[in-house]
């Protein structure tokens, strides 16, 4: 194939989920629907986090933090995905690098942030008196800064060395965003360095946040088969279970997606693991921590407390003016 030109393609085409137009229709109702309890759930849980008092400690300030990365990490993409439901899904090559950069940096932050977060777990189960000293405000908000620097910085490289391949025929990438696998396999140079680089460079960053991750609840079980009494153990494990489902989710679909054999049918399979982790883990977040978290069920309460009194005096108002 010529390359003599250069880039000779100036747009892309994202294939989708499924051609099937009945299909698509109820998927756009499924995708607009964990949307908006992606949105809505961790809203809530933001507001809950800055404005009751009783949450206003280093856990819930890197939730209300996650909960951010969330609703930018679907906003990424989802949007997008659900106009290709309705028509051809074009879009062009700067974008959809923009849209592969700002994907993968908010996923490296996320990634950096539950470490942070088993972190936390771990000075709070094994170093209690010393909890407060340690995770102090300004370590809480260089732990958040760091998480956002690491992702925004380590994501440049897949961004940059894809920008810098020539397409010169092929546009149609298979796949509902512009993700790195599908848009490298559509250029016309060997893109066998790209592929390295992202099996190992994305991977060990991947792996790197996850044995972190990891070393934490490590220590945190070895603490307390050794210093706990049975009660304390479930406590204990309690206050951590919301975090260690969310932290199985996240990364199960990553690895799943990037550290997979790479071929047409592991893309099929990546695009159902991309729809758990763009869309269906961020929704679940809330839902998870809210469920598992008395400390988060018992504000919520309030709060729906609070507007249907609001709501019933409202009522009683037009009743009273009515008569």
């Amino acid at each position: 194939m010529d390359t003599s030109n250069g880039t000779s393609v100036s747009d892309f085409i994202l294939v989708g989920l499924t051609d099937l137009p009945w299909l698509q229709k109820m998927l756009f109702l499924f995708v607009l629907l964990f949307y908006q309890l992606d949105i809505m759930g961790n809203v809530l849980i933001i507001i809950l986090a800055t404005r009751d008092p009783s949450l206003h400690s280093p856990m819930y300030f890197f939730l209300a933090n996650l909960s951010f990365l969330d609703i930018c990490f679907s906003s990424v993409t989802v949007p997008k995905m659900m106009v290709g439901f309705w028509t051809q899904n074009v879009i062009s090559i700067e974008a959809c690098i923009a849209q592969m950069y700002f994907f993968h940096s908010l996923g490296f932050s996320e990634g950096v942030l539950l470490s942070a977060m088993g972190y936390d777990r771990y000075v709070a189960i094994c170093h209690p008196l010393r909890y407060k000293i340690i995770m102090r405000r300004p370590v809480c908000t260089n732990f958040v800064l760091i998480s956002w620097a690491a992702g925004l910085t380590t994501s440049l490289v897949n961004a940059l060395m894809t920008s810098r391949l020539p397409f010169c025929k092929a546009n149609k990438v298979n796949h509902f965003y512009c993700d790195v696998k599908p848009v490298i396999k559509l250029a016309c140079n060997d893109i066998s360095v790209n592929q390295m680089t992202l099996t190992y460079f994305s991977g060990f960053i991947c792996t790197g946040t996850f044995i972190l991750t990891v070393l934490s609840y490590f220590y945190i079980i070895s603490y307390l088969l050794t210093h706990q009494s049975s009660k304390g153990r479930t406590k204990a494990f309690s206050t951590c279970s919301a975090h260690l489902i969310v932290v199985m989710l996240f990364y199960g679909t990553v690895m799943c997606t990037y550290l997979g054999p790479d071929s047409e049918t592991s893309i099929e399979s990546d695009r159902v693991a991309a729809i758990l982790l763009a869309l269906i883990t961020p929704s679940l977040n809330p839902i998870i921590y809210t469920l598992r978290n008395k400390e988060v069920r018992n504000p919520l309460r309030k709060i729906f407390k609070h507007s249907n009194y609001k709501r019933n005096c409202e009522i009683s108002t037009i009743t009273k003016g009515s008569v």
